[in-house]
């Protein structure tokens, strides 16, 4: 393992156009935006559900949504969706962070 290694990005994080190529191509996509529902009413990508990352009941939440799906999450930055992408691919979900959150999203 190179140091770069260390520093690169995780397979699960996409860029904004790959982030939408797989989105738009996957029928089992589950959109997930994890800010706060002030945020997410401030602009959400069109789809999207919401779930809090801060709310006290979010593992619970996240716990139950349907392992089956192919999860695209997201955020403002992208540091809390990328705990979440965490957290649904230990309980074996396929799961997918927006590099960068909402405000890399050109689309």
């Amino acid at each position: 393992m190179s140091i770069f290694s260390i520093f690169s990005k995780s397979e699960t994080d996409l860029s904004p156009s790959e982030f939408k190529e797989k989105l738009d191509g996957d029928k089992n996509a589950y959109l997930l935006d994890v800010r706060t529902s002030g945020e997410f009413k401030g602009g959400a990508i069109k789809g999207a559900k919401n779930l809090d990352f801060f709310s006290k009941n979010f593992k619970a939440e996240l716990e139950n949504l349907p392992s089956d799906k192919n999860y695209y999450v997201y955020c403002r930055s992208g540091n809390r969706s990328g705990q979440a992408v965490k957290a649904l691919k230990s309980k074996g979900c396929t799961a997918y962070n927006l590099d960068g959150g909402i405000m890399a999203w050109p689309y």
